[in-house]
């Protein structure tokens, strides 16, 4: 659900309430006031699906509720955008299940994703965020880093051209996992900075300790080890999600590639 919530002073106060509840792991909330617009309105329908599929990515757990939730959005979609972003959902619900080792989804994720880029015009307002998902795809179950790295940075541009500071976030911090991974640190420590500086800016408490951890990766010691230790106060203060975070910080748990 990268790049759908924000913080500006001219939100609607639905969406403000929104994201204030997802940006602190309360997503069965926040999903719970889109309710009663989910039921007729394909982009309250949408979103509400996004929340509930990042809880599952976040905490491992409500997949038939994002299940649900899922095909109620498909069925309320009649555009082709609509439609493009519900295969767009789809497509990262697959992915989310296939990460986290719950069920091999692969192939739906990757059809999805491709129905959805043959829905969505290039100037959509969806298509920052498909290519940014087709990006995880190539990067953490196709192992394909070149092919992550140019929808990583076409994701980027979009991002960057329709001011999506959240999804620039998440742009800033895979960009510099590949750099990381080649050894280039410089260009990984400005990425990884770059994307703390948005998520803590923007209030996105959820998403900044892999942020913090992320960046502590790119880090000499003792700032490392500073930047670790903040990354678990976060982590206990929201009750520890996201899970897969856990043996980054020493604990027992999963530990699948970085996924937000």
């Amino acid at each position: 659900m990268s790049g759908s919530g924000t913080t500006a002073d001219d939100d609607p106060p639905l969406q403000t309430a929104v994201w204030r509840l997802r940006s602190r792991a309360c997503w069965t909330d926040a999903a719970a006031l889109l309710e009663p617009h989910a039921a007729s309105d394909p982009a309250a329908a949408l979103q509400r699906t996004a929340l509930l599929t990042e809880r599952c990515l976040y905490t491992g757990e409500g997949w038939t509720d994002a299940e649900d939730a899922l095909r109620s959005a498909e069925a309320l979609a009649r555009t082709d955008d609509e439609r493009g972003g519900a295969a767009c959902e789809r497509g990262h619900l697959a992915y989310a299940s296939t990460l986290l080792g719950v069920r091999d989804r692969a192939d739906e994720a990757s059809v999805a994703l491709s129905r959805a880029a043959a829905l969505l015009a290039p100037t959509a307002p969806g298509r920052p965020l498909l290519d940014f998902r087709r990006g995880l795809i190539a990067q953490n179950i196709a192992d394909a880093p070149q092919s992550a790295r140019a929808a990583y940075r076409r994701a980027h541009a979009g991002a960057d051209a329709r001011g999506d500071e959240l999804l620039l976030s998440f742009t800033w911090r895979h960009l510099a996992a590949l750099a990381l991974q080649e050894g280039e640190l410089a260009e990984a420590r400005h990425g990884f900075a770059e994307s703390l500086r948005i998520r803590e800016e923007l209030g996105y408490l959820v998403g900044t300790a892999p942020a913090l951890i992320s960046l502590a990766e790119a880090e000499p010691e003792p700032e490392a080890a500073r930047l670790r230790a903040e990354a678990g106060r976060l982590f206990r203060l929201l009750g520890g999600v996201p899970t897969w975070l856990a043996p980054h910080l020493g604990l027992p748990g999963p530990r699948p590639a970085a996924a937000t």
